[in-house]
């Protein structure tokens, strides 16, 4: 009987588990930093760099995402063919526009480490640029990692109290007159 509840608690410990990320309004590299960790399985006791015992992360809403300054045009991403005169290169805007998953596969695969595991690992990561995802994976999440960043209001979502409330940085004089 011992030795059956000591193999089920040992599959608990290596088994799989899903976890759901929500990218709206993310930056891909703090996505993609703590993707990594799920993947590889640092987050789990048992950790060693050689075994392989990482979860399954699903990334929704990567069509919305959030690059600061003028990244969206000035972030290159770059491949080569093999070929003469292969060398492509394409900006964020026109890579995101071709596929919205593209930009958040891209950070997370180059910040997994560089060795054969990679590919093991970029399997058990799930990217879906809308919040639909089907019903088979939506069964085996999980739990809900906590977004990197807290995401800002827009002036709607504000209640006409909340608005009233807000601290004002100029009062303007009665005789006042705009143009």
């Amino acid at each position: 009987m011992a030795s059956y509840t000591k193999a089920a608690q040992q599959w608990a410990t290596f088994a799989r588990a899903w976890y759901l990320l929500d990218a709206k309004m993310q930056p891909p590299g703090k996505i993609a930093a703590a993707t990594v960790i799920r993947l590889e399985g640092r987050h789990k006791p048992i950790y060693h760099a050689l075994s392989d015992c990482g979860d399954h992360v699903v990334i929704i809403n990567t069509r919305h995402i959030a690059f600061s300054g003028n990244k969206w045009e000035q972030k290159v991403y770059s491949s080569h063919t093999g070929y003469p005169g292969g060398f492509k290169q394409v900006t964020a805007t026109q890579l995101h526009l071709k596929d919205p998953t593209a930009i958040v596969k891209l950070a997370v695969y180059r910040m997994l480490p560089k060795n054969l595991q990679r590919r093991t690992m970029m399997q058990r990561l799930h990217l879906f640029p809308e919040d639909v995802i089907p019903e088979d994976i939506q069964k085996n999440l999980l739990q809900e990692i906590p977004q990197p960043r807290a995401v800002p209001k827009r002036l709607d979502e504000y209640t006409p109290e909340e608005i009233a409330a807000f601290p004002k940085v100029w009062t303007p004089p009665e005789d006042f007159r705009r143009k």
